[in-house]
């Protein structure tokens, strides 16, 4: 929680103590998901594969799953 209270606070100019105070739920989320979008971006642009996102078979099993319940 620190780091990313770090984080938004540099990211918007602004101090720790004001992103404690003033900063919602919706906030904290849009933040998470522009960084992760951002490096995902990133590690696209450089060709890095994410060892953490799943393969095509493996969702489509999933939703197979789920289908035929």
């Amino acid at each position: 929680m620190s780091l990313t209270v770090d984080a938004m606070a540099q990211r918007y100019g602004k101090l720790p103590t004001e992103v404690l105070r003033d900063a919602s739920t919706v906030d904290l989320i849009v933040f998470d998901v522009a960084v992760s979008y951002k490096n995902h971006q990133e590690k696209k642009s450089k060709g890095v594969v994410d060892t953490q996102d799943y393969s095509q078979e493996d969702l489509a099993a999933r939703m197979d799953r789920v289908r035929n319940k």
